[in-house]
């Protein structure tokens, strides 16, 4: 486990004055609404920046753990030495310390990169440089669609942010029974992702059996750190793209989109029989 040196990080939300309109009548009077806090995150490799992430600045350490490995920067949690979160005015900056080798080869291949919430490709100047996982996963035991229904149902619960903002993207490791496991809220659907990816290697756990479940569509990047992680089944609540689709049929990853309330779609691999089509 890396040491970590965290003061105190700014609140996920903020209070602010907000009036409610009718359009039929117009605006009323002023409310206290919660929004989202969305602030610059400077990501920084021994004395060298990298990237600076547009995110929510909450679990900041399972962020970096989680966009260093799907970045490439590390293969393995373990190469993180320390990680020291430092909030100033204008934003945060949060410093890596990697292991000497790993930070070589960082310096080797070093990147500018301009993070946007909407965008996890930023920076990269050729295709020869987008990080893409590597197919022939091992395959485990499809989920059953039960399993994705109790995930979804269970989803808000973990969402409190979400809950007072109206304005985050949650990412969710659930086992095979559709438990969840762990969460995380960030307004970027990435980022996000990178930190359930880093909460679950910064405690001892690999993907192993289970799925994510993230309230997004299924793009080619979420695809790429789903596969990069280990992980063998993605389910997002809205629709994917040609490239999430080629790609996860491509590394043999099982895909499901448009996930609601009662159903999905299946876009690549397999889904398990439910109990009640076995039981026939």
């Amino acid at each position: 486990m890396p040491r970590n040196s965290s003061p105190a990080q700014p609140p996920a939300s903020w209070a602010v004055e907000a009036a409610p309109v009718r359009f039929a009548t117009g605006p009323g009077a002023a409310v206290s609404a919660e929004v989202a806090v969305e602030a610059p995150i400077n990501i920084v490799y021994g004395n060298q920046p990298y990237a600076v992430m547009m995110a929510t600045p909450s679990d900041l350490e399972d962020f970096v753990t989680g966009f260093s490995l799907t970045e490439g920067i590390v293969a393995q949690a373990g190469e993180i030495r320390g990680i020291e979160v430092a909030p100033q005015r204008d934003g945060i900056v949060v410093t890596v310390d990697l292991v000497p080798g790993r930070f070589r080869e960082h310096l080797a291949r070093r990147r500018n990169l301009s993070g946007r919430t909407s965008c996890g490709l930023c920076g990269v100047e050729t295709l020869a440089e987008m990080p893409v996982a590597r197919g022939g996963m091992s395959p485990l035991p499809p989920i059953r669609a039960e399993a994705v229904a109790s995930a979804l149902a269970a989803l808000e619960r973990h969402q409190p942010l979400h809950r007072l903002t109206r304005a985050v993207h949650a990412a969710a490791w659930c086992d095979n029974r559709g438990t969840i496991l762990a969460a995380r809220e960030d307004v970027g659907r990435h980022n996000a992702l990178d930190k359930l990816i880093g909460a679950r290697l910064r405690a001892g756990h690999e993907a192993g059996n289970g799925f994510i479940l993230v309230t997004s569509r299924a793009s080619f990047e979420m695809i790429e750190k789903t596969a990069i992680f280990g992980a063998r089944t993605l389910v997002t609540i809205s629709a994917p793209t040609s490239l999430a689709i080629e790609r996860a049929r491509a590394l043999g990853l099982t895909l499901i989109c448009t996930a609601r309330g009662n159903g999905a779609t299946l876009y690549a691999g397999h889904l398990a029989e439910t109990a009640e089509a076995q039981a026939r």
